[in-house]
């Protein structure tokens, strides 16, 4: 496991805050910590713990996975899994969050299609339960075996 970075996770939450048009005291209202303590994180004098940097993650509308990379406390295993399109999409201030979970599912279905799933995370399109056409042969093996 990879070592706390926390002075870039600090750089790297005050630009999303940035680009989520945030002031501080909104987004800690919104994660759920005091001001004081997220103006710390920001300037890397803590080091936050996962369940806060999903609080942030959620309040930023981005990905917790983003977070904790940046953290160091989950590697950066990323290579062809689309981590970077998925991170662009969750943090495109001109989207809203419907509009980022129909392209998510999208993307992902995608993926599958081509035979490119993710390392072994938990994708949108699954997540999300509509199944894009990924449950038709359950269906159809089930039918004929059926008692």
């Amino acid at each position: 496991m990879a070592s706390l970075n926390v002075g870039n996770l600090g750089e790297f939450l005050r630009e999303q805050r940035r680009t989520a048009q945030l002031s501080l005291r909104q987004l800690a209202d919104a994660a759920g910590v005091s001001n004081p303590y997220l103006s710390q994180i920001e300037r890397g004098l803590r080091k936050p713990s996962a369940e806060i940097l999903q609080q942030l993650a959620k309040a930023l509308r981005i990905s917790a996975e983003t977070l904790y990379v940046q953290a160091g406390i989950l590697d950066e295993r990323r290579g062809l899994d689309g981590v970077e399109v998925q991170t662009a999409i969750l943090t495109d201030p001109a989207l809203n969050e419907r509009q980022k979970q129909v392209l998510l599912q999208i993307y992902e279905s995608f993926r599958k299609e081509n035979g490119l799933v993710g390392g072994g995370k938990d994708d949108a399109a699954s997540a999300s339960g509509d199944g894009l056409g990924t449950d038709t042969r359950t269906e159809a093996e089930d039918g004929p075996h059926a008692t």
